[in-house]
Order: C-alpha cells, then sequence, then structure tokens
C-alpha cells in the first residue's frame, strides 16, 4: 500500500529526530543497541533514513531516550490539555527540560548528563541550587570537592562556587534540580536520614 503524501513526510523526519535525540544524550551506536536489543547497523539505518521506522523499533528507542512515542514521529496536536515541555541542549552537552512555566523565584528542571570526560570545566554564576540524582551516577566537582552522587542522593550549594557535572560511569545520569536566584534556598521539611557532606545528603 502506497503511503500518503502526509504521513511520508511524518516518517521523513523521524530520522534526524532520532540523530539529535542520540546527540543530545551522548549515547554511542554500541551503547544504544545494548539498552534497546536493536543491532547497531539497523539504528544507523534508522537514523540515515534508510530503515523504514516501525512501532517495534520506536517504542525501545522512546524507552531508551524517556520521551513520548509522539516525540519521535512529531504526532500533531490533538487537544491535549497536558502541557508539553520543551527540552533543550544544554552548552556543555546533555538536555534540560524546564517542569516550571512561571518566572517565579524558585525554577524546577529535569536534567540528563552525558559523559563529559574526565577534565573539569567549572563555571559559575550568581544562584542557589538543589540537585537529586534519579538514576544514574553523577560526578560534582564543586570548588576544591570531587563527589559521586548515587539515585536517591541529594546536593544542595551555592552556584557562585565553581561547579561542573558529568556521567560518572559512561552513561547518562537523570537528575531533578531546584534553582533559585541568589540568596532563595530550599526549604525541605523532612530531615535526611544522615548527613555526608555540608553540601550532599542521602534523602
Amino acid at each position: 500500500m502506497e503511503t500518503p503524501p502526509s504521513h511520508q513526510a511524518v516518517l521523513d523526519q523521524v530520522a534526524p529526530r532520532l540523530r539529535r535525540l542520540r546527540a543530545q544524550s551522548g549515547l554511542t551506536l554500541a551503547a544504544l543497541s545494548e539498552v534497546t536489543g536493536i543491532s547497531k547497523s539497523t539504528l544507523s539505518r534508522l537514523e540515515s533514513g534508510q530503515r523504514r521506522p516501525s512501532l517495534e523499533l520506536l517504542l525501545p528507542l522512546a524507552g531508551a531516550y524517556r520521551v513520548p512515542l509522539d516525540d519521535l514521529v512529531g504526532a500533531p496536536e490533538v487537544g491535549d490539555p497536558r502541557v508539553r515541555l520543551t527540552p533543550r541542549t544544554l552548552p556543555g552537552g546533555g538536555t534540560v527540560v524546564p517542569l516550571t512555566r512561571s518566572p517565579g523565584p524558585l525554577q524546577a528542571f529535569k536534567m540528563l548528563i552525558p559523559d563529559r570526560g574526565a577534565e573539569p570545566d567549572p563555571r559559575t554564576h550568581e544562584g542557589y541550587e538543589w540537585l537529586y540524582v534519579l538514576d544514574g551516577r553523577l560526578r560534582l566537582v564543586l570548588a576544591e570537592h570531587d563527589l559521586v552522587l548515587g539515585p536517591g542522593e541529594v546536593a544542595e550549594f551555592d552556584t557562585r562556587l565553581p561547579h561542573w557535572f558529568t556521567s560518572a560511569d559512561g552513561r547518562p545520569v537523570e537528575i531533578l534540580s531546584l534553582f533559585g536566584r541568589q540568596g532563595e534556598r530550599m526549604h525541605v521539611r523532612a530531615k535526611p536520614r544522615r548527613v555526608r557532606h555540608p553540601m550532599r545528603q542521602e534523602g
């Protein structure tokens, strides 16, 4: 059966979306193949547009990238009342998804941080940040400290201190970040079980 031109136009956009998502995630074809069970050759052909995308191929890819299937095929809006959050690429590599819409003093973000190499490139800026590791292992270089945080661990710090993030084990790490203007600290009612470092807590 011949594919209608409108459907073909949608399918033609799948390949560049897949290339962009893999670049943002920092995954190699080999790593993505291991996560999804799809061969490297098939993944390469999908990204180049030489392989027709199917539901059996796109579903594991959507799971690996942690995005809705709609993000891969560019499905049009159909009156869905949910807010569509737009991912952005981080300057140092990785993806950030804003979780708050209002321009209030505190902002929430979900971030996917890839392996940015072993050599830190610390930056500073105004503000105060609280972050929670959802999945993976995060290396946090903060001033003279060099820490590794695992799932469930928390760190908070003044962003005027030189800081830098990367994956600690080569695979992308997923974190939740709350960021406030300078002087806006996070107020957590439940005390952590134990404090391992003044800037690192385990919740």
